[in-house]
């Protein structure tokens, strides 16, 4: 290995795996994330020279554990912490077992670490942003500054929040225990968000943090499948993951979703989440990532852009409002609304929401613009976009878009779906 690449790449895949396994393993969350960023900064140092294991995580996951170990001996002069670095120890590294014999390790109705450690950070005295926040970034696929982006924060407003949840786990005695039944429903919605932003972040830049969302989600309804929001937001990474074989052009320029070449969707996986919505359809107990999971079915339904039911998809989006109004949502609801009432109609709607800076806001801004022929401010919108934009993929389409607006060229249809 010449450089770190190989490194940084174990490091965005292994990280969330590693964390979770030691958080189980060490019971303290401080502690586990701080080994496990030891054992990475061991392998930056070793691995350019011997190479990168066979298994790279075990690899982590070991060194981080010998490295926890190593800290509670060194920091540690009373008896018992002696006895709990032993009992560490001895079951994984070949010393002898403590004379006093280890419980079996409780297992709870979660049984994936990963998944185990959102319900965890997903405690209820903690508040849901914070829950959200936290365990983002003990999974290891965000940075603070991309949970930052898709908070709407700014950068130093996130890490203060991550730096007082971990502070309130500490100081009110919140401990790392495996969930129980009784514990699940309440901690539920900080951990669908937890998902869903995982899928997000993925869909926008890394498929393996999509492909990681999706194998939580499936296991979430398995967990539970009388929950429908569950069965919805399984539904909803599917129908949306179905479309990633048509949304890069060969350059690698994002495709929106009425120029995309429907043939190349997975229709496997839309298939599927049109199943489960339909078994949403059937409970008749609306939640928002049912009804997000329902527009996505419409847009599925549809064999070309053009056929698109956009009546269906507005009516959706108004009872969305209802069920859990926001900005984001309103500004969905406003590209619904320029393709049935009109983009001077929308554009009102618009001009009312305050997004700061996020991106999507100027970049349907800018499409309503340009179909109103306002093309001037209309490119002054995409260069705003795609300056902000998280993605180099995103970038380049709005680039391209604003090459492409002027006063003699014809006009396009807004975006339909804000995620394309």
């Amino acid at each position: 290995m010449d450089d770190t690449t190989g490194i940084e790449a174990v490091f965005r895949a292994e990280y969330g795996r590693a964390v979770s396994a030691l958080v189980r393993f060490l019971g303290d969350i401080d502690l586990a994330e701080e080994a496990v960023q030891d054992a990475f900064t061991t392998a930056v140092r070793t691995w350019p020279e011997s190479g990168v294991p066979p298994s790279p995580a075990g690899w982590i996951i070991t060194t981080a554990r010998n490295r926890a170990i190593d800290r509670l001996r060194r920091e540690s002069s009373r008896d018992a912490r002696h006895a709990e670095a032993a009992r560490l120890y001895a079951p994984h590294l070949g010393a002898p077992e403590p004379h006093t014999p280890d419980a079996p390790p409780e297992e709870g109705p979660v049984r994936d670490d990963r998944l185990r450690l959102i319900f965890t950070c997903c405690h209820p005295a903690l508040a849901l942003q914070a829950r959200v926040a936290l365990t983002l970034r003990l999974l290891g696929g965000l940075t603070t500054a991309q949970i930052a982006r898709a908070f709407l924060v700014p950068e130093p407003t996130l890490a203060q929040r991550l730096v007082r949840a971990k502070a309130k786990i500490r100081d009110a005695g919140i401990p790392y225990r495996v969930p129980r039944d009784a514990d699940l429903p309440e901690r539920l919605g900080g951990v669908l968000a937890v998902v869903y932003l995982i899928f997000n972040e993925g869909y926008t830049g890394e498929p393996a943090l999509c492909a990681e969302a999706l194998r939580l989600g499936r296991l979430l309804a398995a967990l539970m499948p009388d929950e429908p929001e569950v069965t919805g937001l399984l539904a909803l990474m599917l129908l949306t993951e179905s479309r990633r074989p048509a949304r890069r052009d060969p350059d690698g320029v994002l495709v929106p979703l009425p120029d995309q070449d429907r043939s190349r969707w997975d229709w496997a996986l839309v298939a599927e989440g049109q199943d489960l919505v339909r078994r949403c359809l059937r409970r008749g107990r609306p939640g928002p990532y049912q009804i997000q999971a329902a527009v996505n079915a419409v847009h599925s339904d549809a064999p070309t852009a053009p056929d698109t039911d956009w009546g269906q998809i507005l009516r959706l989006y108004d009872q969305l409002m209802i069920v859990a109004p926001s900005p984001v949502v309103a500004l969905n609801r406003a590209v619904a609304v320029a393709e049935t009432e009109g983009p001077a109609v929308a554009l009102e709607l618009v001009e009312t929401l305050d997004l700061g800076r996020y991106h999507v806001l100027h970049a349907v801004r800018a499409e309503l613009l340009r179909r109103l022929g306002r093309t001037a401010e209309a490119r002054a919108e995409y260069a705003r976009a795609a300056e902000l934009a998280g993605s180099e993929a995103e970038r380049a389409h709005l680039e391209r878009r604003r090459e492409e607006t002027g006063p003699t060229r014809g006009v396009t249809r807004v975006t339909p779906s804000l995620r394309e």
